[in-house]
Order: C-alpha cells, then structure tokens, then sequence
C-alpha cells in the first residue's frame, strides 16, 4: 500500500513534469507546482531541496526508461557487428517517442516535458538535462560517425545535434499544434504528415526515413 509521503512526491513529480513541460522551468513558480499539487513548499524541500532538485528528479525519472531502451537497443546492434546509419537512427529515435508518447495518459505530458526542458533557455537546466542523456547520446554519435567513416566527425556531429532538436521539437508537440492550439493541416484534407501522440508509429517512421536520407545522403555526399 502506498504511504502518503510516497503519494506527495509521486504528486510533485507529476505535476512538476506538467507544469514545467508547459511554461518552462522559469516560467513556472515552486508555488503553482504545490498548490496544483495540493502540498507545499517544506514537501518540497523534505522530497527534493528544491525547486531545481526537483526539475532534476522529475528529468531521472522521464529519462530512465529512455535511457535503458536505447543502451539496451545499441548493445544488441553492437554485438550484432557494424550497425547501419538507418539501424542506430532508428534505435535511438523510437525510444525517445514510444516509450513517452506510449506511456498511458501521461504519455504526452512526459513527452512534451522531455522535449521542453532539453532545449530550455537557460544554460543551466540543459546542462543538468545533458547530465541524464550525454552518456548514452555519447555512444551514439560515436557509432554513427563509425557508421559514416567518409564523413568528417565534426558533419557527423552537427547532424546529431539536429537529430536531437528536431525529436525534441516532436516530443514537445511544437509541431503538431498551431498558436491557437488547432492541430497543423496543410488545407488538403490530408493531414500534414506529422503525425501526433495518437499516432507515434507513423511519425517514428516519417521521422527516421527524413534523418536517414539526412545522413546517409547528405553527410556522404
């Protein structure tokens, strides 16, 4: 049975997740973050320490199953011997979209979350951001230029970084929704391709065949 003081910082994480992936970590007050989640500012500090304490702990959480999918995926490429561009772009990406677009009602609370907080403003929260994800981002890139040996590291390294901002522009749903908050369309009746948290399998598929031809084409090329 859960004990309350599991509940409360079960409750701060959820609503820091929320609140955070909507207005930004300086864009949100400790305050709103407690009265939404009906504590107060000493459970904070009890739980975390603080406000950044808390950011930090709500990034572990929504990165873990992330992090452990894409080492697990890579080990197995690894082992197979010689992954291709296509195979790692792929072991990477799915992981950042179905296992947060996928995760129950939440999903796309923690995927707008991720997407939020690892382009933040502020220098500091995607330092501590990079704190959760450069190690396993790091045997990637590393892979890829492997996988790229015509390329020189530094291309291969600016197409990683774009990798990694255009997920993080999907995860955020910055994408998928116009200023008023109407879904994108093209004025066709066909939708604008992108898919949305309905439908991460196809926006996984349309996002690996661009980064692919990104890759594969225009780092060879």
């Amino acid at each position: 049975m859960e004990t309350p003081v599991e509940s409360t910082r079960e409750r701060l994480l959820n609503i820091a997740e929320q609140r955070f992936g909507e207005g930004g970590y300086e864009g949100t007050s400790l305050r709103a973050i407690t009265v939404a989640a009906a504590a107060n500012i000493a459970a904070v500090n009890y739980h975390f320490g603080s406000k950044e304490a808390l950011l930090r702990a709500a990034v572990a959480r929504a990165m873990a199953p992330v992090n452990t999918e894409r080492r697990r995926r890579l080990d197995q490429l690894e082992e197979k011997g010689d992954p291709a561009v296509e195979e790692l772009i792929r072991a990477f990406i799915e992981p950042g979209l179905d296992l947060v677009l996928r995760r129950g009602e939440r999903g796309p609370v923690v995927a707008r979350f991720i997407g939020r907080v690892a382009f933040d403003p502020s220098q500091r929260i995607r330092e501590l951001y990079a704190a959760e994800s450069d190690p396993v981002e790091a045997r990637y890139l590393a892979a890829l230029q492997a996988a790229l040996p015509e390329a020189a590291p530094e291309a291969v390294a600016f197409g990683f970084v774009n990798m990694l901002g255009l997920l993080a522009l999907h995860q955020s749903q910055a994408l998928s929704r116009a200023p008023g908050g109407e879904p994108v369309g093209l004025g066709n009746g066909q939708g604008n391709g992108l898919g949305n948290e309905e439908e991460p399998g196809r926006l996984a598929e349309n996002l690996i065949a661009f980064l692919v031809a990104a890759f594969d084409r225009g780092l060879r090329s």
